[in-house]
């Protein structure tokens, strides 16, 4: 049997993971069996790798390509590192120094394997609670810039963080890439970086193009990799922006109902 795509490349939070930001038993067995069927399988999330790894682990799929920080990183699920492209460690240390509102904004950065905070927030370890990923709480006017993967600005309401996107725009907008994981997570990655731009390296090593790949996705840094894909599918829980971005796009099921596993499932024809 002709399989309709290569490869399956799918976000994690909002979309392959479920409304406890845990991958789902459903979810696990249709990836293997996919896999099995010699479908490749690539997970792309703003997430930070060793969170990653964690997450997917139980996915029996060795072989597995994990795009991570939005695609500054990418790893097999076995460990090996295939492309990093940091921020330079001045211009890091820039974004780290944006004036923003410590009242209703919190700066992160990932960098290496660390999760780097300015203030303990309780609320942000439940997104984490499966892989036990945790932040370190520093003082960023002391911290260093080395093997930054991405700088992010946590914000109580979108509008918290229309300033600060304004101000890196107007100070380095030709030096980084900026979107949204979501409406409150405004990111910043290298020029250049993004899911799409790390997907099509990774396809090409594999011998296709990311036209032979279907995607799902639920967020703005999602827009590029969906655009591009063989075939985009867009999470009923998305960013209504991304919707009205991709007003083309299939608008498929909740990540909460394992949606993505129910579509792939029927696509290719599994019992």
């Amino acid at each position: 049997m002709t399989m309709p795509f290569k490869a399956i490349i799918s976000d994690l939070d909002g979309t392959l993971l479920n409304g406890e930001h845990r991958i789902g038993e459903f979810t696990i067995q249709t990836l293997s069996q996919l896999a099995e069927k010699g479908v490749d399988i690539y997970f792309a999330t703003g997430r930070n790798y060793p969170d990653v790894k964690h997450l997917i682990k139980k996915v029996p799929v060795d072989e597995a390509m994990l795009v991570t920080s939005n695609g500054a990183r990418a790893n097999f699920l076995s460990g090996k590192t295939v492309l990093n492209h940091y921020l330079p460690e001045n211009l890091a240390k820039a974004l780290m120094s944006v004036p923003f509102d410590p009242l209703n904004v919190c700066l992160n950065s990932y960098q290496g394997d660390d999760w780097f905070i300015n203030v303990d927030i309780e609320a942000l370890k439940k997104y984490h609670q499966d892989s036990g990923y945790c932040y370190k709480v520093v003082d960023f006017q002391n911290h260093h810039g080395r093997e930054t993967e991405k700088v992010f600005y946590i914000g109580k309401t979108p509008a918290d963080l229309a300033p600060i996107e304004a101000y890196i725009q107007a100070k380095f907008g030709e030096q980084v890439y900026m979107t949204y994981s979501t409406p409150q997570c405004l990111e910043v990655m290298n020029k250049n970086v993004s899911k799409a731009n790390a997907l099509d390296e990774l396809v090409t090593h594999r011998g296709y193009q990311l036209s032979d790949c279907i995607a799902f996705g639920d967020g703005l840094n999602d827009k590029e990799m969906l655009a591009r894909a063989g075939k985009g599918c867009v999470m009923g829980n998305a960013d209504k922006r991304l919707k009205a971005l991709l007003p083309e796009h299939e608008v498929i099921g909740e990540n909460k109902d394992e949606a993505v596993a129910c579509y792939l499932r029927k696509l290719f024809n599994l019992a």
